[in-house]
C-alpha cells in the first residue's frame, strides 16, 4: 500500500502531512493513520494545495488542466498539497485509546488511509463525535457530517448505526435544536 502522506508538522492534537502528488490527498473527513510508533489515528479536517513557496500566489493562465500540463508542465513542481488531520485515538501495546497520543507522530512518518476494519474500530461508539464536537478551529458540522459518511459506507449504510450516532449527536447539541436538525438532515440525505 502507497502512502498517500507525509507529517510535516506534528503536535498531540493533530498533523500537517504533505501528499506526495499535487491535487492528490485523502478526502475530507477521511480516516487515516500514522505508520509510527504509537500508530496516530485521526480524521481529514482541511486540504490545501498552494505555490510551494512562501509568500507566493500561483497565477492564473486561463487554460485548461489539459493544456497547463501539455505547455506549462513545470508550474505543477511549484505547487504542493497539504492535508490537516485531526487526533482521535493511538495505539499502546496493539490497543486502541481514544485519548491524544502520549507523543506527537515524528516529522516525516509516512500517512496511510485506514482499513475498513480500523475505520469501524474507530467509529464504533461515539468517541470519535465528541473529539469533532469539542475541537476548535475545525469545521465541526461538515466534519461530523464527512465522517458519519465515511463510517457509515464500511458499514453499508447501516440505519441503525445511523440512528445510534444521531442519538449522541442529540446529547451533544441538545441545546441547539436548530444545529442538530441541519447536521441530522444532511447526514440523511
Amino acid at each position: 500500500m502507497d502512502h498517500i502522506g507525509e507529517v510535516i508538522e506534528s503536535s498531540t492534537k493533530g498533523f500537517v502531512a504533505r501528499s506526495p502528488r499535487v491535487g492528490e490527498s485523502p478526502s475530507f473527513g477521511s480516516f487515516v493513520k500514522t505508520d509510527s510508533s504509537p500508530v496516530v489515528y485521526g480524521l481529514v479536517y482541511e486540504i490545501i494545495t498552494q505555490s510551494s513557496e512562501p509568500g507566493r500566489r500561483p497565477t492564473a493562465y486561463d487554460m485548461s488542466m489539459d493544456e497547463l500540463k501539455r505547455e506549462q508542465p513545470q508550474i505543477f513542481e511549484l505547487l504542493k498539497t497539504e492535508f490537516h488531520v485531526l487526533t482521535l485515538a493511538h495505539t499502546d501495546s496493539k490497543k486502541l485509546n481514544f485519548t491524544l497520543s502520549p507523543l506527537p507522530p515524528p516529522i516525516h512518518s509516512f500517512i496511510y488511509e485506514c482499513t475498513d476494519k480500523e475505520k469501524k474500530e474507530l467509529s464504533e461508539q461515539d468517541f470519535f463525535l465528541r473529539t469533532i464536537v469539542s475541537s476548535s478551529n475545525v469545521p465541526v458540522d461538515d466534519l461530523l457530517i464527512s465522517s458519519l459518511y465515511h463510517a457509515s459506507t464500511v458499514r453499508k449504510d447501516d440505519s441503525e448505526y445511523i440512528v445510534r450516532m444521531g442519538k449522541s449527536l442529540s446529547r451533544y447539541f441538545k441545546d441547539d435544536y436548530e444545529r442538530l436538525s441541519s447536521i441530522l438532515r444532511r447526514v440523511l440525505y
